[in-house]
């Protein structure tokens, strides 16, 4: 992945500020420099990072502002689609260069063919090569994309990019419906970038410890850690304990302060009261005894005014402080009346052969509130597989039937119209519903106010799941089956904890498709099949076992 750069590979952004067309800003005002080296793009969901990546590509243009970039830059989106038509040497950029290289072999000398391949007369060969190196050896250059899984399209996209021998190349969640082995490359490749400027979104902490830095976007401007993933959780662990070390002090100060203000009133209030008192029982004159009172208020104001300015400062204070004590939103799932009879069948397979994937046949029995993992490697077909089963795509043989309410939350979040707001997207899975009822609920899933109005074409990677798992959730009546494709992508480390949380509370049954490991073990799986020729029953220990073995990523 190692490529001969430019001396000047950067990226600047100065000012950079972004709204949508609805008026929402992301970005206000950000300034940013980043040289050469590995960085990781890390921050909650909605917080700007692919809308920063894709303003970095020009792929987006800022509202003020400038971008600049030193060198050449490659930029690999969240969502890719591929035209299934689609040659593998034309997705990769090099049909026109292979052509001319045919066309001379054939002896045709025509200088066109010369300025076409430039430099570049072992592109075939770096081509395939690059191939290889992210695990898809097996790919012809002369064969058509065709039915590519989603984590496939992604390494094609990248080998497209890596042959551009890009100065800047942004990343944008790479490791998303990657399989293990598709995920290993992923990390070798990164690994082994030694020039340039490579910057990652990506809540992959195990990729993420392979960067140099750590740039966190947190409300509009970013903050640098050195080091990867666990360096920077031990930076916002030190920053978390002063900050709260400061909040502390600063509450005390307040306390401190509201208690010497409270004391200097009743102090001045018994200087006046024992002054008019004086007074009275002295018989001085009128004019002495008003200029004397006159003496003691003016006195007592700025008496009291100094204790109100201090106290004022030191609850200035304690905002400066509370306001470096995270408090990040977080959603609050509840899943009701999903309930499942342990007896009672939910879903059933008979001789079942999806239309995509390498499954011949499948027979399957779902039983109450059952937790099944659907685990393989790219292409293997689990996608095709839960798609035949909610019925989007006809199987070529045998069937599949449901016997509850069936909810399905796919891996590209289809389920929400573009053009509609967070609020219609869920009226649509929900009718009557009331509106308020509605609305109560998405602020569970942090969308509240105007941000239930936006429209999901304007939400970011992480919103969108949200949206997507609100309109799935909040379906009515609600899922007793609940399936599930990729669900941890996009998702920050505080949403894969509350959506744990949510599918450790749901009582019904529960089939998954997943890549992430460590997600699977946290959720209760009591089957695990892996997907291949057969469906097959496997253990947790097996699936380890395989994910860990070395040869399988060959």
């Amino acid at each position: 992945m190692a490529t001969p750069t430019t001396p000047h590979a950067s990226v600047t952004c100065s000012a950079l500020t972004f709204r949508w067309p609805d008026g929402t800003t992301v970005l206000d005002g950000l300034s940013l420099s980043i040289g050469r080296g590995r960085v990781g793009l890390v921050g909650n969901n909605g917080a700007g990072k692919s809308t920063l990546l894709r303003l970095l590509a020009g792929r987006l243009r800022p509202s003020q502002g400038s971008v600049t970039v030193g060198g050449s830059l490659a930029h690999l989106p969240q969502n890719i689609t591929l035209d299934t038509t689609l040659r593998v040497d034309r997705a990769l950029g090099i049909a026109e260069r292979r052509e001319a290289l045919r066309a001379i072999e054939a002896g045709d000398v025509d200088e066109k063919h010369f300025e076409t391949i430039g430099d570049d007369w072992d592109v075939e060969e770096r081509a395939l090569a690059t191939l290889g190196s992210l695990g898809l050896g097996g790919i012809e250059l002369d064969r058509t994309v065709g039915q590519l899984s989603g984590g496939e399209t992604v390494l094609l996209r990248l080998a497209a990019l890596l042959l551009e021998r890009p100065d800047v190349l942004l990343l944008d969640e790479p490791t998303n419906n990657l399989d293990v082995f598709a995920r290993r490359r992923l990390y070798e490749a990164v690994d082994s970038w030694r020039s340039g400027v490579l910057v990652v979104v990506s809540h992959d902490r195990e990729l993420l410890e392979r960067v140099d830095r750590i740039a966190e976007l947190r409300t509009g401007s970013v903050n640098w850690y050195g080091g990867g993933w666990s360096a920077y959780e031990e930076g916002v662990a030190a920053e978390q304990e002063a900050a709260g070390r400061m909040l502390r002090a600063a509450e005390t100060d307040v306390r401190r302060q509201k208690r010497e203000l409270e004391e200097t009133r009743l102090k001045l209030a018994r200087r006046q009261k024992n002054g008019r008192k004086a007074a009275a029982e002295g018989g001085l004159p009128k004019i002495l005894a008003g200029r004397r009172k006159r003496s003691a208020q003016e006195s007592a104001g700025r008496l009291r005014g100094v204790h109100e300015e201090r106290l004022d400062e030191a609850r200035e204070r304690r905002e400066e402080a509370a306001a470096a004590v995270r408090d990040d939103a977080e959603i609050r799932v509840s899943l009701p009346h999903t309930a499942v009879p342990t007896g009672r069948t939910v879903l059933s397979l008979h001789g079942l052969r999806p239309r995509f994937g390498r499954l011949r046949e499948a027979d399957l029995q779902v039983n109450g509130p059952e937790r099944i993992a659907l685990v393989g490697r790219n292409g293997a077909g689990k996608t095709t597989l839960l798609r035949t089963l909610t019925g989007e795509l006809a199987p070529l043989a045998g069937e599949a039937r449901t016997f509850v309410p069936v909810r399905f939350l796919p891996q590209r979040l289809d389920v929400l119209d573009e053009e509609l707001s967070v609020v219609a997207n869920v009226a649509r899975t929900a009718p009557g519903v009331t509106d308020n009822h509605i609305r109560a609920q998405l602020a569970r899933f942090l969308f509240q106010g105007k941000r239930a109005e936006q429209p999901a074409g304007t939400l970011s990677g992480g919103e969108r799941f949200r949206a997507a798992l609100a309109a799935t959730m909040l379906a009515a009546p609600a899922p007793q089956l609940l399936m599930m494709d990729e669900p941890t992508n996009n998702l920050d480390v505080a949403s894969v904890r509350q959506l744990t949380g949510a599918l450790d509370s749901y009582e019904g049954a529960l089939l998954i498709a997943s890549h992430d490991p460590a997600f699977l073990g946290s959720i209760g799986i009591t089957r695990w099949l892996l997907v291949d020729e057969e469906l097959r029953e496997t253990s947790a220990e097996e699936v380890a076992e395989l994910f860990a073995a070395p040869e399988a990523a060959g």
